[in-house]
């Protein structure tokens, strides 16, 4: 690997944000933490000491041997493993992403129009107001739906079919979890996520 190349993935390489309570609340690319840090946005946290720095003094750091930094045609600056917001209190809320996953946690595995419970490689997905209708992929208009209603269902509206939801869909209430790239957790954020994270059920 060049040093081009080196640079790039440092800088796409993963920064922990923390908000002003010093709560881990999401992460961002070594960039955008650089940027931020640099627009007084936030500051960088010295993990091992709890130092926190403005932007100036983080880049006047020496860098230690053997780690990785950014380089800029004068400087060499410790790459920031975690920054903390000092203009805000948390960043703006994240969607809950629409996906399979999620909708199949969201109905907890039910039929949302009989209420059976026959696993889920006997669910689909149906959509409440039919795609050939104009009905979109969404949280508010799919739900799963057993192999037996959803051939019922067919191409019709729930009312056209006489089968009432057992309830209104709509987006789920749950605060996303703290995402953290594959491969790209770092040992110096052990300190800084809550136990909350760490006891997060896995999903099957």
């Amino acid at each position: 690997m060049n040093a081009a190349s080196a640079d790039q993935t440092i800088l796409d390489s993963a920064a922990l944000v923390l908000n002003r309570s010093w709560l881990a609340i999401a992460t961002t690319t070594v960039r955008e933490a650089l940027a931020m840090m640099y627009t007084g946005t936030a500051r960088a946290i010295r993990p091992e000491t709890y130092e926190v720095h403005e932007f100036d003094s983080w880049a006047s750091l020496a860098v230690p041997p053997d780690s990785p930094c950014v380089r800029t045609v004068t400087l060499r600056i410790r790459v920031p493993e975690v920054i903390v917001l000092s203009r805000l209190d948390r960043l703006p809320p994240r969607a809950v992403p629409f996906t399979r996953r999620n909708l199949f946690r969201r109905d907890r595995d039910t039929c949302q129009y009989c209420g059976a419970k026959p696993g889920r490689r006997n669910l689909s997905i149906d959509h409440v107001v039919p795609r050939s209708k104009g009905g979109e992929s969404s949280w508010t208009n799919c739900v799963l739906a057993c192999l037996r209603c959803n051939r019922r269902k067919a191409d019709l509206t729930p009312r056209e079919a006489n089968m009432p939801l057992r309830k209104k869909p709509k987006a789920p209430p749950w605060e996303p979890t703290l995402g953290i790239p594959i491969g790209q957790f770092r040992q110096s954020w052990e300190r800084f996520i809550s136990e909350r994270y760490w006891n997060v059920p896995l999903e099957p």
